[in-house]
């Protein structure tokens, strides 16, 4: 039954609640309950529209942030979230404009906000901008972890390898126990051929801590390698314990799309994913230009991971998610994904442009096109 005395600040707290739980429907339910009694409180519908960002309804997400601003223009929690919803919806201009409204009105020493913009630009693969973010945020909270982790994943995506490794170790220094940036740090230092620095920060993470199968594999290996240890070495058993509930965890389409990504040319099994931060990291497309916002395409795999862009720059991103696919022309890539596919499915993916390729992809039921 409910309160009739609730205030709306204790309305919002429960709602936040239900919402930290995970208990979106919940959340949408009381905060429909406080919106009725409290129309013009711009917080209500703030939280109301985050709720709906969670389950991905982009279309009310946006309308409950736009009433909030009609309410109040200055709130920058909705001018946030409003800019995140456009970039789901690909309005990329607009979603400027309203990070650009935040920083105007004196936000730039918000932590989270400032974490939580660039992010949003992270995984829509915009880095130059999610690193400008970054840097604000680093530049303000020097203590940040957190912070100097995510400007380490930017600057690696942009391709500055010295400034990765340099704000990851930062990250490191602040938080010891940052699993996330010691893992990708391990991965990094692995790439350069620095396997012992690389099992150094994988052993500094608990396996359980893992959530894709990439630097697990790597421990085992160089555990194997420099310790000289057999398969069946009690040493090895967390981390083979915890890769085989990764594994188990794949549906059989999940199964086919690691295949293709694990197989080289030669039949032989490299190691399974590329580096991934919030299980969605995007590849930057360089050399490569925006076209204009009704040429934005966004799919997304079974497993969850959102390519976006044009139809030949989903292709690139998918083909950079391949270990060694960047020694490979996209018109190869394709052939490839195409023979796995029709050798698995049955169905015929053309190859004969990009569009095509994607469309025949999701017909085989392996991506799902969003827009």
């Amino acid at each position: 039954m409910s309160d009739p005395f609730l205030s709306s600040d204790e309305y919002a707290e429960r709602a936040h609640k239900l919402y930290n739980d995970g208990h979106y429907e919940d959340a949408i339910a009381h905060l429909d309950e406080a919106i009725s009694r409290y129309p013009h409180t711009a917080e209500l519908h703030v939280g109301l529209a985050y709720v709906h960002l969670a389950l991905e309804e982009y279309a009310w997400a946006r309308a409950s942030f736009e009433t909030a601003l009609g309410l109040d223009s200055n709130n920058e929690e909705a001018l946030a979230g409003l800019g995140e919803t456009l970039l789901k919806l690909g309005d990329r201009s607009a979603a400027l404009q309203c990070f650009d409204r935040v920083l105007d009105l004196g936000f730039r020493k918000d932590h989270d906000l400032m974490l939580q913009i660039g992010r949003a630009l992270f995984r829509e693969s915009m880095l130059r901008h999610a690193r400008g973010f970054f840097e604000i945020a680093v530049e303000h909270h020097q203590e940040s972890a957190e912070a100097a982790a995510s400007l380490g994943y930017a600057t690696h995506r942009l391709g500055d390898e010295g400034a990765a490794l340099l704000w990851l170790r930062r990250a490191i220094d602040l938080d010891t126990s940052h699993a996330e940036a010691r893992i990708y740090l391990g991965n990094l230092l692995y790439d350069r051929g620095e396997y012992e620095a690389s099992l150094y920060h994988f052993e500094q993470t608990d396996p359980e801590e893992h959530y894709d199968e990439l630097a697990l594999w790597r421990t085992i290996e160089l555990k194997k390698s420099i310790y000289r240890l057999k398969d069946d070495d009690p040493e090895l058993r967390p981390w083979q314990l915890r890769l085989a509930e990764l594994a188990c965890e794949l549906d059989p389409v999940d199964q086919l799309l690691t295949e293709v990504a694990t197989t080289a040319p030669d039949g032989s099994i490299r190691d399974p994913y590329q580096i991934e931060l919030f299980g969605t990291l995007l590849t930057e497309l360089q050399g490569m230009q925006r076209k204009h916002v009704g040429d934005v395409h966004r799919v997304k795999t079974s497993r969850g991971v959102t390519y976006a862009g044009t139809w030949e720059e989903i292709i690139y991103q998918m083909k950079m998610d391949d270990r060694e696919g960047a020694s490979r022309s996209l018109k190869e890539y394709m052939q490839r994904v195409a023979f796995k596919s029709q050798m698995t499915t049955g169905v015929i993916v053309p190859v004969s442009d990009a569009q095509s390729f994607v469309e025949g992809v999701a017909a085989a039921g392996l991506l799902e096109i969003l827009i």
